[in-house]
C-alpha cells in the first residue's frame, strides 16, 4: 500500500509539505531526524493528513494535484478543521 500525504511543520504551522510513500512512519521520522534535504529547517513535522493508495502511481497523482492551486484549496478545506 501507498499513501499520499500531507506534513505540518511544527514550529512554523504554516509550512505544509506533501509527498507520497510506502511507509508513512518510517517517512514521517526521515522528515524529523533531517534525512530529506529539501525541508530538513523545517522540522519537527507531524503528520495532518494523508490517503491510502494501492498503486504508487495512484500516489504520486494525488501528490500532484495536491501541488495545484485546486488541490491546495481543497487541502485547505480539508485542514481547516486540523487543530
Amino acid at each position: 500500500m501507498y499513501f499520499a500525504y500531507v506534513i505540518q511543520c511544527i514550529n512554523f504551522p504554516d509550512y505544509f509539505y506533501k509527498g507520497h510513500c510506502e511507509n508513512l512512519e518510517v517517512r514521517l521520522k526521515q522528515h524529523n531526524s533531517l534525512k530529506t534535504k529539501s525541508n530538513k529547517h523545517y522540522a519537527p513535522f507531524r503528520i495532518v493528513y494523508f490517503e491510502p493508495f494501492d498503486t504508487r502511481d495512484q500516489a504520486i497523482l494525488k501528490e500532484k494535484y495536491w501541488k495545484t492551486g485546486a488541490g491546495r484549496r481543497y487541502l485547505q478545506k480539508i485542514l481547516i478543521t486540523v487543530p
